[in-house]
Formats: structure tokens, sequence, C-alpha cells
């Protein structure tokens, strides 16, 4: 439904549901970076529509947060500059930033001086838009466009879940350190599929092998040690190099939100940006939970989202914490039912 305050390019980005936005999303992994395909990906699934279109149209958004057992910081505009950290793509944020509210006002431009239906007839899809702006910064700032499609695809996303007024009021800082920031993108690919040395003899089966999960590729210090075999969860429980809890009142042991061993609670969901096929396979309990939390519905044996508690390490992984965790599976199940047989 649109506000009397919606732009002509907010109204553009709203006739787009959930599947609309995950086909345009596949549509562009063909023109992502690799280093940033994963990366992408994972971004929508920690902020998906679904969620945000339940909380907008709720008659009482804190009821219903409170119904779907929300816990952590579940609304995108909190997070304007910074959800996309972990994005190779972060980096040129500022250009992208501000590219996007070019583009915004140029589509307002063109549709304030047109008929509804004149202007509907010209846009270009959603994937489109997305490529042009990425590649309008690409020639800019004299870099591949590869680089830029996926945080550009965010910023769209961003746009639509915080409303054009408070992205342009966004800073738009890069919130990494000129350090990471340095890092090509051949860098990071190489230190995601690089295993840790298990000396002379790691070779042999009686080895007790261990392996770096690292959960901030930005950060130097933000990794822990596990035994091989063992599941993401256990090994974080073991970190104690940080006040976890005093950083996010979820991270009661360790690094990663954790209120069970079982896949029963949800909260130690994790996005795998590195080293998903060094995991164990998702077995049957894990994956029902999975869907059942809404964080995912595949039958791929090794997906992006992983139940950190289910997930067995064999080999060194990067991964990245989402700041919020539920139960909506069944909700947004039924919503979705609910819209198609109206």
């Amino acid at each position: 439904m649109k506000t009397a305050t919606e732009t002509p390019f907010e109204s553009f980005l709203n006739q787009h549901d959930e599947e609309g936005w995950l086909a345009a999303v596949t549509t562009l992994l063909r023109s992502i970076h690799e280093v940033d395909k994963t990366a992408t990906q994972i971004w929508f699934s920690f902020y998906p529509l679904g969620l945000f279109t339940a909380l907008q149209q709720a008659a009482d958004p804190e009821k219903l947060a409170r119904e779907l057992l929300l816990q952590g910081d579940y609304y995108l505009k909190n997070q304007i500059d910074s959800s996309h950290r972990f994005i190779y793509g972060h980096r040129y944020w500022p250009g992208v930033k501000q590219a996007v509210e070019q583009h915004a006002e140029k589509r307002n431009g063109l549709q304030s001086v047109s008929t509804a239906p004149q202007a509907e007839a010209h846009d270009a899809s959603l994937a489109d838009q997305i490529l042009e702006v990425a590649q309008c910064v690409a020639s800019e700032l004299k870099v591949n466009a590869s680089l830029l499609v996926g945080i550009t695809a965010v910023a769209f996303m961003t746009v639509r879940e915080a409303g054009l007024e408070a992205f342009k009021a966004a800073p738009g800082k890069v919130l990494i350190d000129a350090k990471y920031a340095k890092k090509s993108p051949d860098q990071v690919l190489s230190a995601r599929a690089k295993d840790d040395s298990q000396g002379l003899f790691g070779f042999l089966k009686t080895v007790d092998k261990k392996w770096t999960v690292n959960h901030d590729e930005n950060d130097d210090s933000a990794n822990y040690k596990l035994n091989d075999a063992q599941d993401l969860a256990w090994g974080a429980e073991a970190d104690r190099s940080r006040d976890w809890r005093a950083m996010d009142p979820r991270r009661v042991e360790g690094p990663i939100p954790v209120e069970c061993r079982s896949a029963s609670c949800g909260t130690c969901w994790v996005g795998v940006i590195g080293g998903a096929e060094k995991l164990s396979d998702v077995a049957s309990r894990e994956g029902k939970q999975i869907k059942k939390f809404g964080y995912i519905d595949t039958t791929e044996p090794k997906p992006l989202i992983r139940l950190a508690c289910q997930a067995q390490a064999h080999g060194a992984v990067s991964i990245v914490i989402p700041p919020w965790n539920g139960v909506l599976g069944k909700y947004l199940g039924k919503a979705k039912q609910d819209n198609s047989d109206s």
C-alpha cells in the first residue's frame, strides 16, 4: 500500500515481494564477483523482506516480535551503514550510497513528469537498475563492476526496508580499518580457502587436528580453534577473549549466541562465508529446524546458513553471526499461503 510520503522510487521497490527480490538477486549472481557471491546471499537471508513486511503490517509489531521470540536487532533501519560490513563491497559503500540516492532522485524526477502507466512502462527491471547503478559507481571509482553489484543490491533493499529518508540520513561510512580495506579480493578468497597446518605428521589419522573458525574477516583476533569434527558452537564456547555478553546479551558463552545444544532454540544460526564444503552435511533435524526458524528453506547438503550447534568442522571456516534470531518460519509460511489464496 502506497503512503502519502512514498516517493516513486520507493513505490517501484515496494512493487516487488520477497520472491521478486530473490529472483533479482539470483539474476545478479552471475555479475557478482566470487568474493561477494556468498556474502550477498547471506546478507539477504539475514535481512529477509518477509520478516520486515510482517512487522510493518502488524497491528502491534512489539507483540508480534514477542510471539516470534525475536531477539537482537532485527530492524535494518538501525544498521544502514553496518549491516553489510562483512561484504567485500562495503569498502565502496560511500560511493554506492551516493549513487543510489542520485538514482532515486533521477527516477523520482522522471516519474513526476509522466503519468503512472507511462512511467511504469519505461521502468527498467529491478536487477537492471541495480546493475546500472553498480556500473556507474565502477566507472567513477575505476574498479571492476562485479565488486559493486552485490553491495548495490544491498543498498536497494536497505532503501526498501529503511525508507529513502532514513537511508539518506545515514552517514555513509566505511566501518572497517584501512588495513582490511586494502586487501584484494584474491587475498580474501585465499584466506577463506586456507586450512591450518597440522605439522609434519598432520597426514596421520592419529593426529588430533585443530581448525580455525573466523567470525569477522575484518578483525585478526576474531577467531577460535576447535577440534576436527567438533561443532562450531562448542568451539566458540571456549572463547573467553572478550566480554561477549556485554557486546550482545545473546552471547552468553562466546561469540556465537546459543541457548541449547540440540537445534531446539535456533539462536546459533550463522552464515558460512567461506568453507561451507568443510562442514558436515545437514542432518534431518537441522534441516527441519532451520526451516522452522525461517532462516532458510533448502535441500542442499551444505547450505550457506547453518545451525552452529549441528555443523561439524573438518577444516578452517569463515562465518558471519547474524544480529538477531527468532522462530518465524511457520508464521511467514502461513502469511505467504494466505496471500496466495487471496
